[in-house]
């Protein structure tokens, strides 16, 4: 009777997340060419601009970018990306007891331009509350936002009070401690954003941002975050 129950239990479990799960979930990885961006996190911030709403420390050094802040930050790659390719990272939320080990918000701008200075993202200050991003045309997740209770997708279109949602789950969410292998794919009208091989949100635009600078967003959170690295994507 045991054995059964468990069975049971993992056939529906199963179910439930293939159900969860996006149209085309099971596709297989992509395929990467040359390696075009990396940073091993072992020479400070040269290639990162930090943008904090309310102070704390963002700082590189021995194979970890590690962001520990009491509110909004955004950490952005200095080099303009262009698509198609492939972004990797792996993110872990730290609970240790910290002032700010709050589980929440490992969340991500790429392909971002800012209206008001096209031409140089970096034109335009902004001191890391979410609404000075408005004027951003980029994609955005937000999973395990809100205190770890949602999982987005948006599209930002450039205009105050305008974050257009795409997709809106409860699910998956982050993992105390847990390390989140995430990859991002920008293909031309094909977005996609996976996490420890499950795709997570899996997009296609008719109006696609093709081009723009990658972040990494959070909110009153811990994360050490390594191994990033940009291919360019074999079709």
């Amino acid at each position: 009777m045991t054995t059964t129950r468990r069975a049971f239990g993992a056939l529906a479990a199963g179910a439930a997340l293939a159900a969860l799960a996006p149209a085309g979930a099971a596709q297989a990885a992509p395929r990467r060419g040359r390696l075009i961006a990396r940073d091993d996190f072992r020479h400070g911030l040269g290639r990162w601009a930090a943008e904090l709403q309310d102070g704390g420390t963002v700082r590189a050094s021995r194979g970890v970018l590690e962001i520990d802040v009491p509110g909004g930050a955004t950490v952005w790659f200095k080099q303009r990306l262009h698509g198609p390719y492939v972004l990797e990272y792996t993110a872990t939320p730290v609970s240790a007891g910290g002032a700010n080990d709050r589980v929440s918000d490992l969340n991500n701008f790429w392909n971002a331009t800012d209206v008001r200075s096209p031409d140089d993202l970096f034109a335009t200050p902004r001191g890391g509350a979410l609404a000075e991003y408005d004027h951003l045309t980029t994609y955005y997740v937000g999973y395990g936002a809100n205190s770890n209770t949602t999982t987005r997708l948006r599209r930002y279109v450039g205009r105050a009070g305008e974050r257009p949602l795409v997709h809106d789950r409860t699910e998956p969410l982050l993992v105390p401690n847990e390390p989140n292998r995430v990859r991002i794919v920008s293909a031309g009208p094909t977005v996609r954003w996976w996490n420890n091989g499950r795709l997570v949100f899996d997009h296609t635009d008719p109006e696609p941002y093709t081009a723009g600078h990658f972040a990494f967003r959070t909110v009153w959170s811990h994360f050490r975050i390594s191994d990033f690295r940009v291919w360019r994507l074999i079709p």
